[in-house]
């Protein structure tokens, strides 16, 4: 935790809670669980709203919340197109605003982070929706740079690539695949991207905004598809 007190969020409240009690077993108190949708506008105003109430102040913002819903460019559906539009921008764009103006009432600066992906960098199969929305996100830490830096919050992305997750985990070929595909030989693994994610919004990189930063052993580099 590195000494930050967090509001966590995730739409399901079992994963929220659980991960909530875990991270307090060694941080007591430290984190606080609340569920919801984050794509909608109400939730995202309660996550802000509930961080003010219980530490007193905002200063941190990381929206980590996505969907990836696959499929053939050629078939893809208007119901796939903009629920993934919905959550990975609309959720992004509009929590980023909230914590923006609270951090501005502050008066202190602050530091808001987006998720990209390199699929907003290389192209991937059944990813044309995803893979722009990711794009946006990067373009969107840019454009707030002229939005925000007056009220001295910086605004970045981190672009992932392949990582171990308890989903990516469930294709057994996971590891080999893409350990045979990364320069550097394996996988992210979640603390890779989260080392990354804390240094872009400590006080190490309070001089660093509009800037994507990709985590993905140099697989960017060569773009080796998968199988």
């Amino acid at each position: 935790m590195q000494g930050a007190m967090v509001i966590l969020n995730d739409i399901d409240p079992e994963l929220a809670n659980k991960a909530a009690i875990k991270i307090n077993r060694t941080n007591k108190d430290a984190c606080v669980a609340l569920p919801g949708d984050s794509s909608i506008i109400e939730v995202i105003k309660s996550l802000v709203n509930e961080a003010v109430k219980k530490f007193g102040r905002l200063d941190i913002v990381i929206a980590n919340a996505g969907i990836t819903l696959f499929g053939d460019f050629l078939s893809y559906t208007p119901e796939s197109f903009y629920k993934v539009m919905q959550v990975n921008l609309g959720g992004s764009f509009f929590l980023a605003q909230a914590a923006a103006n609270q951090m501005k009432l502050q008066a202190e600066g602050g530091s808001i982070l987006f998720t990209s992906s390199v699929t907003g960098h290389q192209a991937h199969k059944n990813l044309a929706a995803y893979s722009m929305s990711k794009a946006a996100l990067e373009m969107l830490a840019k454009n707030l740079v002229i939005e925000l830096s007056g009220f001295k919050i910086n605004v970045n992305a981190i672009a992932p690539g392949a990582t171990l997750t308890e989903r990516t985990l469930q294709d057994p070929d996971y590891i080999k695949t893409w350990s045979g595909i990364t320069p550097m030989g394996r996988p992210a693994n979640t603390k890779d991207i989260a080392d990354t994610a804390l240094f872009l919004v400590s006080e190490k990189a309070t001089h660093i905004t509009g800037q994507t930063l990709i985590v993905d052993g140099g697989w960017t580099s060569i773009s080796p598809p998968p199988d």
